[in-house]
């Protein structure tokens, strides 16, 4: 069994511990085969990282490195969903991603492809999903990026 953490090791990534929820919501839920992550922020450690709004301060670049970030929190998830089983997954379906920017901000497709790509890189064919990729005024704890994703799992 290939495991997500052996697969991100290989592309140089180390998968975080699955983040603890902050308030009132659990991280993951399913229903049938279906798996649903909560949104998560980019963090390491428990820490937010990657502060600050796309357009007022931090350009594309620093933003898909967040959203790459947010992403291994929610590959975290769902190794914690399926005791870490890359076979587990049997489609990438949507990945969600806010982007904290600012109001002229247009790039948002560009950042959001740091969250698509790694998913790709992850699961090869089967990590091509649909996607939004939406700009707001503001994410908690101050992160730019905020990636939720609906999986289907193998029976």
């Amino acid at each position: 069994m290939t495991l997500i953490a052996d697969k991100l090791a290989e592309l140089g990534h180390k998968l975080p511990n699955a983040p603890i929820p902050v308030a009132n919501y659990v991280p993951f839920t399913r229903s049938g085969n279906l798996l649903f992550i909560a949104g998560q922020i980019s963090q390491a450690d428990g820490k937010p990282t990657h502060l600050g709004r796309l357009g007022d301060g931090l350009d594309i670049e620093a933003g898909r490195k967040a959203a790459e970030t947010a992403t291994l929190c929610v590959l975290a998830q769902i190794s914690a969903a399926t005791d870490g089983s890359l076979a587990a997954v049997r489609r990438v379906l949507k990945l969600g991603v806010f982007i904290a920017s600012a109001p002229d901000f247009t790039e948002h497709p560009a950042v959001a492809n740091g969250a698509s790509d790694l998913m790709v890189a992850v699961f090869g064919e089967v990590g091509r999903h649909a996607r939004a990729a939406v700009g707001v005024a503001a994410l908690p704890r101050g992160v730019s990026i905020e990636v939720d994703a609906v999986v289907e799992l193998a029976e």
